[in-house]
């Protein structure tokens, strides 16, 4: 079954360069854009068939910490993925805290990608 994924990013061509990379990925199906945790959120609530969340940290409105808080403390969201992607190392403890299952830098790489879908998502 392909996997439907949820892309959440306030930087439309962050999103764009996603969408590319996730195309090329032949177990990937429907990709779902938000431009915020708020937005992901409510995505999220009206869609219980997306399988792995990739979300930025710095967001407006809620950011990637807020929305990891926010779906975490749902138990029945435990065995959704969020791989967070981000420029900022610094902050890996904390979103790992909150309930992220892996960290990728930005730029994402294709192939580091699919590592980490087929990683999460197998």
């Amino acid at each position: 079954m392909a996997l439907k994924v949820l892309v959440v990013d306030d930087d439309f061509i962050n999103r764009k360069l996603l969408q590319t990379l996730l195309k090329k990925n032949p177990d990937i199906g429907d990709i779902i854009e938000a431009e915020n945790g708020s937005e992901a959120l409510e995505k999220l609530r009206q869609d219980s068939t997306i399988g792995l969340i990739l979300l930025d940290i710095l967001m407006p409105v809620v950011d990637g910490v807020e929305f990891l808080k926010i779906f975490r403390s749902d138990v029945s969201n435990t065995h959704i993925p969020i791989i967070v992607l981000s420029t900022d190392d610094t902050r890996k403890t904390e979103v790992f805290d909150n309930g992220a299952n892996d960290f990728l830098r930005k730029p994402i790489l294709q192939d580091k990608l699919n590592e980490k879908i087929a990683q999460w998502c197998d």
